[in-house]
């Protein structure tokens, strides 16, 4: 039965991203009170309803069918139905299905209302004992080339970085992570809230040291810059395009020079000189 106090539109409501104990009363009487709950996979979510004995129709929401299904969902909210968004653990629409119904709601002046929850985002970093100024960047790309410059950007981010990425993708780019954020210490945090639960602490170049449990999703926070460290003790792929240019009409003395500010080891920098020479 809908509660005479709960408004229509559509809500956001986080659910638990482990232990089921950490569903609010908040969104517990939401869910119960919606006509209709969207959610990533209904395998997953029903174990979610069934364990509070939540009856609410449930409908697959997710990225492959989106697009398709927002214009009915928007027709059921403008005929006043009250709809909740679920994901399968966290905040619906970070890093997740939802953004796109969201914009269409906005457009077409449907309320939105957050019930706000657990976010492995926020509990990650709560136990990182890093700086509490942070930037989120979700999933890395895929493709190698996108991947290089998302590390690269984020490499000159002097805060904690909060990053998801699957086990065995850490694995593979793992050279790349501990090329960009030498220096700097991470945390590995997997089956958060859960009886697993596992937090690995080390500084970024002893990954290779770390036995990575290659199982699930990890949230990984990397510190700030620590103090008396420099992130840029290597060339980007922007340093070696300019590199590239300045070989033209510069000498390597004048190109060691001109990077000196980055305080790269002249080597590093003669060396790269030498092998973008070659390969003019």
């Amino acid at each position: 039965m809908i509660s005479q106090s709960q408004k229509k539109g559509l809500y956001l409501v986080s659910t638990p991203i482990g232990n089921l104990g950490d569903l609010t009363i908040r969104a517990l009487e939401i869910l119960k009170n919606s006509e209709l709950i969207l959610c990533e996979d209904t395998r997953v979510s029903i174990k979610l309803l069934n364990h509070f004995n939540i009856k609410t129709q449930l409908i697959a929401f997710h990225k492959f069918n989106e697009r398709k299904k927002t214009k009915d969902i928007i027709n059921h909210l403008m005929n006043g139905k009250i709809i909740s968004l679920i994901s399968d653990a966290g905040t619906p629409a970070i890093s997740d299905p939802g953004k796109l119904l969201v914009q269409e709601c906005i457009s077409n002046d449907i309320p939105i209302t957050p019930i706000p929850g657990t976010s492995s985002v926020i509990t990650s970093l709560s136990i990182s004992g890093f700086s509490d100024k942070f930037i989120f960047f979700g999933f890395l790309e895929e493709k190698k080339n996108k991947l290089i410059k998302d590390l690269e950007f984020l490499s000159k981010m002097d805060c904690s970085i909060v990053l998801f990425i699957p086990p065995k993708k850490l694995i593979k780019n793992l050279e790349l992570v501990i090329n960009y954020f030498k220096k700097r210490e991470i945390v590995l945090c997997r089956e958060m809230t859960k009886i697993h639960e596992e937090f690995i602490r080390c500084k970024v170049e002893d990954l290779k040291k770390i036995k990575i449990y290659d199982k699930g999703e990890l949230t990984i926070v990397i510190s700030e810059i620590k103090e008396g460290t420099n992130s840029f003790g290597f060339l980007t792929e922007s340093d070696k395009k300019i590199i590239k240019t300045m070989l033209k009409n510069k000498s390597i003395k004048d190109i060691i020079k001109k990077f000196s500010n980055k305080k790269i080891p002249k080597k590093i920098i003669y060396d790269s000189c030498l092998k973008l020479k070659n390969e003019k």
